[in-house]
């Protein structure tokens, strides 16, 4: 029986496999830091390269893993309600990273190493931006603020170099309608 998908099969079923590698990894990480690097004030995490990867692969789709990522990460931490908000709420600035596809297109990000670096590098610092805008919404400090930017800056590297690392794989940093034609075409000529 040769049955095959329809694109919106396609698209949850990829949309929850990198749900699914979010809330992994970042169980991983957080387990990792709680168990062996508990005084250790910088985080590492992975919520803002997948949620790159993700607007590249299906646009605004990414929202889904921008929030749940903020989720897991306090879900795992043992975060308090104003924690869930800040982080599950602020991961979503992250999405104004949306623009700068708009503005230079998938396959420009993808094909170049400069602009997929600049592009993970912005999807971070919005994501930390909004946490950060989240707290001073909330009542924070402003020095408390600007620890979500600080203590956050080894995922900023993380994030560059898993998008860096994802665009010379084929398919993972590309658009999934093109990539799905690209292939078909690609079947196509080779007589598959």
């Amino acid at each position: 029986m040769n049955r095959r998908l329809s694109f919106q099969q396609y698209r949850t079923i990829d949309l929850t496999l990198f749900a699914v590698m979010l809330a992994i990894s970042e169980a991983v990480i957080v387990t990792a830091a709680r168990r062996w690097f508990p005084e250790q004030l910088y985080t590492v995490s992975v919520v803002a390269a997948i949620t790159a990867i993700v607007m590249i692969r299906w646009g605004a789709f990414a929202a889904f893993h921008a929030f749940f990522g903020g989720f897991v990460f306090c879900a795992l931490s043992g975060g308090t309600v104003e924690q869930y908000i800040i982080y599950s709420a602020g991961n979503l600035l992250s999405l104004l990273s949306l623009l700068l596809i708009r503005a230079f297109g998938k396959e420009r990000i993808r094909e170049d190493s400069f602009l997929a670096v600049a592009f993970a590098l912005c999807t971070q610092l919005l994501m930390q931006l909004g946490r950060a805008a989240v707290a001073l919404a909330l009542g924070a400090e402003p020095a408390r603020c600007a620890g979500f930017i600080t203590t956050d800056v080894l995922s900023g590297l993380f994030t560059a170099l898993i998008v860096w690392i994802a665009r010379r794989l084929d398919g993972i940093l590309e658009d999934q309608k093109h990539y799905l034609l690209r292939v078909n075409r690609e079947e196509e000529k080779g007589g598959f």
